[in-house]
């Protein structure tokens, strides 16, 4: 069962960690590439802001963005700010996300993310939560994959699994770190390829940060797995 009072919590621990690590940077740096194409460090910060006040709209049951092109449109109007302001930006959003968190709320209602992409209500700050970490990696400031909190890594993991399970474009396969196991991919009698790696690397392959070539595959090619 989803604890959604628990993620919130680990949102607002996650944001701090984001938080101190950025305050170390300074104007030159954040505006230096982050480990996302054509997106700088800045980049980064201010779609991580715009994404907080985006799911308060999704909590509040208005739409997650206007459309693609004002979402696209705010990120690239914010990136060029320094750092205070996008600090005091990414603070501000962070503490409105917890307000409307903090509202008594049916959390097992569905509601409505982009692209016609439902959940429930209780999964969204959950998917706050990934936002701050994974980001927080890409930023390139020395949080890495392998510092994650095991618990967030392993339902990430789960997450993304479960995302790419039954895909017909994605070969079947067993996915293990040695401890646990994973199944994705188009269905199949049995798993056709065995992926075996750390946590952190099948999450960096699921997760589109690590091309999977410290993974171990037997039974096939490691599977292409489409975009996030």
């Amino acid at each position: 069962m989803i604890d959604h009072a628990h993620d919130l919590e680990s949102v607002r621990d996650a944001t701090e960690r984001l938080l101190t690590a950025v305050a170390k940077l300074d104007n030159a740096s954040v505006t230096q590439s982050s480990r996302l194409p054509g997106w700088s460090r800045s980049h980064v910060l201010a779609h991580l802001a715009r994404n907080a006040d985006a799911l308060v709209n999704v909590l509040q049951g208005r739409p997650m963005y206007a459309d693609a092109v004002a979402r696209d449109a705010d990120i690239e109007r914010d990136a060029p700010r320094p750092l205070d302001v996008q600090l005091t930006d990414l603070r501000d959003s962070a503490a409105r996300f917890q307000e409307a968190g903090a509202v008594p709320a049916d959390w097992s209602r569905t509601v409505e993310l982009r692209n016609g992409v439902t959940d429930t209500a209780a999964r969204v700050p959950f998917r706050r939560w990934i936002e701050v970490e994974l980001h927080h990696v890409d930023l390139g400031i020395g949080y890495e994959l392998e510092d994650l909190p095991e618990d967030f890594a392993v339902r990430e993991i789960d997450f993304l699994a479960e995302r790419f399970g039954g895909h017909t474009d994605v070969a079947a396969a067993q996915l293990t770190d040695g401890t646990r196991v994973w199944r994705t991919g188009r269905e199949a009698d049995s798993p056709e390829v065995t992926v075996t790696g750390s946590g952190a690397d099948l999450l960096g392959w699921l997760a589109g940060r690590r091309d999977g070539s410290p993974l171990t595959v037997h039974g096939g090619p490691l599977p292409v797995l489409p975009p996030l």
